[in-house]
């Protein structure tokens, strides 16, 4: 039977991951294991811990897992890349090159006969002004052209650097803590919602690093995909339950229609 499957936050190339190759091939052999059932693949943000996509150059690295999803395309699989807060800035060049889609921003997708609501999980749900500001930015095109003038030199340092420190400057109690109210924002914003969208079934998120499923009213799901540094999860659909997934591990929360 035929699923599609979901998952986020690998974070590839990020300095805080002491052996790169090892953690980019886990994802490749996870990818190769599901080529032969796989119907749709969401991939829901932050996958690469840095890109900037320049229009006549690519950035260095992430080449075996870049290779596995042009295979899964070519084999038939549809890919989705909805763009986190660290590979925000892909444009057409994995569109044309890997013959996925891009997509910027929570979108409601038919997804094997059911709606659902996929997001990163960064833009919705209250954020703090400072973090509404920067990802302002980041989305801004006079922001985005200026930043394409500095050398990549520098802005690789600039951006690799930035997301080290936030990684590890957190203490474990901060994070944990972090992660709960950023499941309870993304629950209220799937209440408020759904209020208004009472055709959506689903709602899937990356972003949080935290693995969960909760029940909404009317038999709804909220669905927090946890990331591929720790955990290694994923969820997958096959049309009647949306299950969650540790590699090679099925987790107990699951969900049906």
């Amino acid at each position: 039977m035929k699923k599609a499957y979901f998952l986020s936050d690998a974070h590839l190339g990020a300095q805080y991951i002491e052996n790169k190759r090892e953690h980019e091939g886990r994802l490749v052999d996870f990818l190769d294991s599901i080529k032969d059932d796989a119907a749709e693949l969401f991939l829901l943000g932050d996958i690469l811990d840095y890109w900037y996509e320049y229009k006549t150059v690519v950035p260095r690295g992430h080449v075996r897992f870049l290779g596995k999803l042009a295979e899964l395309a070519d084999c038939g699989v549809k890919i989705y890349w909805f763009t986190g807060n660290h590979d925000v800035w892909l444009f057409d060049y994995l569109a044309t090159e890997v013959g996925l889609t891009v997509i910027k921003g929570n979108t409601i997708m038919d997804v094997m006969g059911k709606k659902f609501l996929l997001s990163h999980g960064d833009d919705v749900g209250y954020q703090k002004p400072m973090y509404r500001f920067t990802r302002w930015c980041f989305y801004n095109r006079v922001c985005q052209w200026l930043y394409a003038g500095i050398h990549p030199r520098w802005t690789y340092a600039i951006a690799t650097g930035w997301s080290k420190q936030n990684r590890v400057s957190r203490s474990q109690v901060q994070e944990n803590n972090m992660k709960e109210s950023c499941c309870r924002h993304l629950e209220e914003f799937c209440l408020d919602h759904l209020a208004q969208h009472p055709e959506v079934e689903h709602y899937v998120f990356g972003h949080v690093h935290l693995a969960r499923q909760l029940s909404l009213p009317e038999g709804r799901t909220m669905t927090i995909l946890g990331d591929w540094i720790r955990q290694c999860t994923y969820a997958t659909f096959d049309g009647h339950k949306l299950e969650l997934h540790k590699r090679d591990e099925k987790m107990s929360n699951a969900h049906g229609c």
